[in-house]
Formats: structure tokens, sequence, C-alpha cells
């Protein structure tokens, strides 16, 4: 068998079309190469037990422990059963519960002193943490067949512990790690020999053996540090590779000229740039005026004035006879973007026109739902170069839109864009336009480093002078109702003193969704018995409890994404206003409202949302002269995870800080998101988080090996495992960020 093809073998040919079957659908793994990345998550040495007292609330575990004791208790008139067994390992107790007929083997096998490995999902009953109908297996009943192989197997030995799932278990993984080890023998070793011997790393199978299998904590290490190189540094060769065929294409240099729309624009502004305005503006002037494209990432919290930024870049271009397209994920917020930017210009966005100035340029909106004789001219705008400036939603990448000479695409917030978007605003220049991609999601360094690898990053991190602090709380809803009462109370005292509030929920509820039936009947019914079971809150539901209820008699309005863009906007417009006191929405508010009179914030069930949203969702408000305050309002237990990540958005203000403890919690798989699955399904042991020097190092000596061997003539091994991890489509993925 040559070297690349057992790593390619499928697994059902090895492992049986049952196992295969559920690793292919609930862990991803398809080939014996995906099952030799699949590594174990942490190791159990035998004898030493896990701290009980630490495993997480919600997630899938696998723990070691003795029982403690076992009974059986009878509930429904004795016509029921339920087995309680109490598991110790020295650091705290857990419970084991089984009902109904599936008491009986636990309650023969499960002996007080006996030791076995459990898994299942951690949740709590009556504040106690518990395993509800664990699986197990023994790992001293010398009677069992099965107990004694694992003996043998585990013995003295370090027990891997792999990510597993509820059809599958640690423990089977393991069995069928067993049994593909042996091609470890085949892996192609991607790193060049100059830099394996250089850094002193172990060979590959070796590696991939010591992490399956280690004697000693020291293969562990070992393993990992090799293995968590490879990763880095073959991702960062991928990404360097994508800059350097990046620098190979054609651009035309657009440099901004002397007293034109720029430094007209410039002398009319009412405030100074910050500095970090001017660091950044000059960054992007400088690749502006080279003959490559710029591939530029502009970070900046909300607020910090990237979008001042962008249209300097955008009047340079129009200054050097280009046309700029700013592209936006929503129609309210191109709508917006519009009304700002063409404030922002005053005479100077109505070139051509009367009384406008004639260093001006016309400045048009394109979107999905503008009339049809509005959206005939500013196409024809756009073809005569008319209009230097265009701000629209995806409308702009249909065949229909043609460009005079499209020099400069700005993509705001980058994640809500698809893949060939991109690809096709790209293909309307005459050559490939700049490129700007502006976030508010903060991004730590080494994430940029990695996901946005092809991009240069500019960040903005000062705000602008002016803006509120926003005191942030968790409302406790289920352990402290009072809390939630209170929590109204301030939106009408917000209402009084002549503010607005926005009500966030994470659903919009409608009759579909609410379909009674059978399912909705069964639905209804396990979310009384366990309330992390029902649906997350509803807009409508919520609007109508608070007209009736909590805010009676305040203008209460509904905003998600389901409406009419006509209905959308006649709601936002009188928001703006001040004619609506509480706006009850979805997460459309999230990017880009902007509303300085909303001071007050009510999410509902934020614990359904990820720490980087809530943070986008509390940038509405304080954004005039007074404070502005956030509520989180959860009836996540105390202990939970989720809770944890809600006091931590409570506790800081600062967007990196935030996104870090992010990746902390939830680890890259959420964090990086789909768009870039790519680079998702190739992590398994680096973390972007902790690896940052790993990640920088890869990088340098990736650049270097790509600038002398662009096309990696001079390594085939590498050549190989490129072609592997970046089929055609994770190469897409990775080039659109």
């Amino acid at each position: 068998m040559d070297r690349v093809s057992s790593f390619d073998e499928p697994l059902k040919k090895l492992l049986g079309g049952a196992t295969a079957k559920v690793m292919a659908e609930h862990l991803d793994l398809h080939t014996v190469g995906d099952l030799l990345h699949h590594y174990p998550r942490r190791y159990e040495e035998r004898g030493k037990l896990t701290a009980l007292a630490d495993l997480p609330l919600d997630e899938h575990v696998t723990v070691v422990a003795q029982v403690a004791d076992a009974r059986i208790l009878t509930f429904n008139n004795g016509r029921g059963k339920r087995l309680e067994v109490t598991l110790t390992d020295g650091s705290g107790r857990l419970q084991l519960v089984f009902f109904g007929h599936g008491v009986h083997k636990p309650h023969k096998e499960l002996l007080p002193g006996r030791q076995a490995m459990f898994a299942g999902k951690v949740s709590v009953f009556n504040r106690k943490m518990q395993l509800a109908h664990p699986t197990y297996q023994l790992l001293d009943a010398s009677d069992a067949d099965e107990a004694t192989e694992a003996v043998d197997a585990f013995a003295g030995r370090l027990l891997p512990i792999y990510p597993a799932c509820k059809q599958l278990d640690s423990w089977r993984i393991a069995k069928a790690v067993d049994a593909v080890l042996p091609s470890a023998q085949d892996a192609v070793d991607p790193l060049p020999a100059s830099l394996r011997e250089g850094r002193g790393f172990t060979p590959l199978p070796e590696a991939l053996l010591k992490v399956h299998r280690p004697q000693t904590k020291a293969d562990i290490e070992d393993a990992k540090a090799r293995l968590k190189w490879d990763e880095a540094f073959v991702l960062q060769v991928a990404l360097a590779r994508r800059r350097y065929a990046d620098t190979q294409l054609p651009a035309a240099a657009r440099r901004p000229v002397a007293d034109g729309l720029l430094d007209a624009f410039d002398a009319k502004l009412p405030f100074t740039l910050t500095e970090g305005q001017e660091k950044v503006s000059k960054e992007i002037f400088d690749d502006l005026a080279t003959e490559h494209p710029m591939h530029r990432l502009l970070q900046g919290e909300v607020g910090s004035g990237k979008t001042m930024v962008a249209l300097r870049a955008m009047l340079a271009v129009v200054d050097a006879g280009g046309q700029a397209a700013m592209l936006a994920p929503t129609e309210v917020l191109a709508q917006q973007h519009h009304r700002s930017i063409t404030e922002m210009m005053g005479e100077l966005a109505e070139g051509g026109m009367l009384g406008g100035s004639e260093q001006g340029t016309k400045v048009v909106l394109l979107t999905g739902s503008m009339g049809t004789a509005a959206r005939r001219q500013a196409l024809l705008d756009l073809v005569t170069g008319e209009a230097g400036i265009v701000i629209g939603t995806h409308a702009l990448i249909e065949d229909k839109v043609q460009f005079h000479d499209l020099g400069l695409v700005v993509v705001d917030e980058q994640h809500r864009f698809g893949v060939e978007q991109r690809d096709a605003l790209r293909s309307k220049g005459k050559q490939p336009p700049h490129l700007l991609v502006m976030t508010a999601t903060p991004i730590p360094r080494t994430v940029a480093m990695t996901v946005f690898g092809d991009l240069e990053t500019s960040v903005l991190d000062q705000l602008p002078a002016g803006r509120s602090p926003i005191a942030s709380h968790v409302v406790p809803a289920k352990d402290k109702p009072h809390f939630l009462a209170r929590a109204w109370e301030r939106v009408r005292e917000e209402v009084g003193n002549g503010h607005q509030a926005y009500v966030v929920c994470p659903r919009i509820g409608d009759d579909a969704e609410e379909a009674e039936g059978k399912k909705g009947k069964a639905k209804k019914k396990a979310a009384e018995e366990d309330p992390e079971k029902r649906p997350p809150l509803a807009v409508l539901e919520i609007a109508d409890e608070l007209r009736k209820g909590a805010l009676a008699g305040l203008t209460v309005e509904v905003l998600h994404g389901r409406m009419h863009p006509d209905e959308k906007d006649d709601v936002m417009r009188r928001f703006a206003a001040g004619d609506v006191d509480v706006l009850v929405a979805t997460t459309v508010i999230e990017v880009g409202v902007n509303v300085p009179n909303a001071t007050a914030m009510v999410i509902m069930d934020a614990d359904r949302f990820g720490v980087s949203q809530l943070h986008q969702l509390r940038g509405r408000v304080g954004r005039g002269s007074a404070a502005g305050l956030c509520l989180l309002v959860s009836e996540a237990h105390e202990a939970s995870p989720a809770r944890a990540r809600l006091s931590a958005v409570a506790a800081t203000l600062d967007g990196f800080e935030l996104s870090r403890i992010d990746l902390e919690q939830r680890r890259e798989g959420d964090v990086l998101g789909q768009a870039q699955s790519g680079v998702r399904s190739s992590l398994r042991m680096l973390t972007v988080i902790d690896d940052e020097e790993v990640i920088a190092a890869a990088r340098e000596e990736a650049v270097a090996i790509v600038a002398a061997d662009p096309e990696l003539e001079h390594l085939p091994e590498l050549r190989t495992v490129l072609a592997a991890l970046l089929d055609k489509e994770r190469e897409e993925y990775l080039d659109k960020g």
C-alpha cells in the first residue's frame, strides 16, 4: 500500500459499517487519517481519578471513579424504579441515575468499591451534579471478558479520553484507534528535514503513536509539540502562498491628488482624527499606492470610527479617477451607511448636481428593494462613472451591475458575506480592485494570523471622544424573579427621562413555530419538566407580554428579519425619531443600528448568545452623551459555563479581552464559525488562543520557505499534505477569510 492511500482508506473497511457511520455522522471522521488525527482530549492515570468537583455542566464527559454506594428507590406507588449510584474520587461526589428496566444490570454490577469508566452528559438535578443513564465499562471486574481486556490494555498506563458523542463512548473510539494505529507508519511528513532536525522534533509516525498510546507524560508532551507544529506550519504555508499569489496580481495604483475631494472633505471636518485613525489611514494609503491589490482587515470596536477611515480611503480612490463600493450585510445597514456618509460629505456628495461642489462626486445607494426608476438611475450612474461611491447590499454583486472603473471594495462585517460574493465583486473591476474588510468583532492576534492570514491587519483601539460608559449587569431571572421586575422598572425610568430602550430576544416566534399537535404538546411537556429544554424566548410573545404588563402605556414596537423591508425601515425611522419608546427585536439590530437616544438594552435568554454577539449588541447603547445600561437576563444555573460567560461580559467593555475569554471557553470551533470550516477541520491539536508562539514561529518559517520556493517544487511531501488539507474548497475558504 502506498504512503498516501492507507491514510485515505475509508473507515468502514476496517471498522465495519455501523461504527464508521456513527463516526462519519457525529464526529466527521471518514478515513483512517481522520481517525489518527482525532486526538485524545486528555489522559487519565489508572488509580488516579478525575476531579469530579470540576466537571463542566452540559458537556459529554468520561470519568474514571469508584462506586461509593448504590440504592434502588421506588416512586409512583411502587410502579416506577430508580437506581441512584454515588461515585467518589476524593475530590467530590457525583450522582448517577438509571430508570425503569435500565436498573437491573447496573444494580448487579455497580457494587460499592468497584472502579469503572462512566460516560454521559453532566446535568444538575436538585442542585446536585448528575449523569443520567451513563454508559460505563468496569475496570476491575475479573469475570467480564471486556473488563479484563480493559484492565490489561490500560493497567499502569495513561488512559486516553477521546472527544466522544452520545452514540460512541471514548473507550469504543480507543478500540477503533487500535485498529488503525499500524497505518501511522505510512504518515507523510510535511516538515522539511532541515526544519525538523533544526527544531529537534519527533518523527511523525512516532508522534502519532505517542499521542494515542503514551507510556509516560513526556511522550504526550513530545507528541503534542510535534503535532501542533505540523498544523500551524501547513496552515501558514497555505496562507503564505495565498499572499504570495496576491502580490503577483496586477492592480491600478490609486494615489490621492492634492486639493482634490479628500482634501476638501478633511478641510470641512468639525473634529480632528484620532491618532489611531491617522495611523491606520496611512497604512491604507500606502497599500493603495502599490501596483498589486491591497488586502487589509480593519478591526475596530463598535464606534471607534472605522467608517470615517473607510470613507477617506474611498475618497482617495475617487480622487485618483476610480470608483469605490461599500458592501453592507443588511438593507437597514446599507441605508444607514448611505445616510451617514452623505451627511458627512454634505455638498461633496452632490457632484454634478445643482448646488453641489465641483470637486464632489455622486454617492448612490443600491439595494434589492429599491423602486425600478431609482435603481435604473443608480445603475446608469455607476456605468458612466458619474457615481464615485456606491453603497449597497449583495444586490451590488448581480450581473446587471457594471462599473466604469472599480478601484476599491470595502466590505463591512466580513463574516456575514459568503465566499462567492466577495469573488463576484472582485471580478467587477478591469483588474482586481483593492479590498478593505471591516469588522467590529475584535479578533485576537493569533486568530487574525490564522483565519485572516491572507489579509494584512490594522487595528483601531481608541474610542473617539464623547462616547459614554455602559454599565452591564446579569439578571438571574430564575433564582431572583424580583430582579427581572426591577429591570423593567429601570426601562420605565430611562423612558421617563426622555430616552429609549431595546429588548433583544433570540427568536421571532410565530404560529408555524408554535404549531400544537402531538409534537408541540410533547415539546411543551418536556419544557415544563426541564426548563433548559424550553424554546428560546420570542420577540412577538415578549412584546405582547410587555405591552399588557410591565411596560403598559409605553409605545412598544417589534423589528425582525421576516418583516417587509419598508416595514422595517418605517419602524427604524420612527425609533430613530423618538416616536417609539421600546423596540423589541432579534439580533437584526446587532450590526450598525445607530440611535444615540437609546440608553437601555435588556437581552432576554442572554445565555443563548455568544460572547462577541452580546458585546456587539451592547454597543448599540451609550452612543450619545447619556450613560448606557445593558441587562443580561438569564435562567441559567449559577454554576454553569453559560453564567460564567455572562459574568465575563458584564465585567469588561474591552472587546479584545472578551474575544479571548470567548475563545478560551468555547475553543476555536464556534468562534471561527462555519465560514472558516477549512481552518476548523484542520485544527485538531493547535489551540489558537494558547499557541501564539508556535503560530508566530510557523508563520516566519512558512514565509521564508514560500519566498524561496513558491511552488514548493523541492518539497514534494509538503505539497502532498497541503493538497490533502486544502482541497479546492478549503483553499477557497481560506482565501475569503
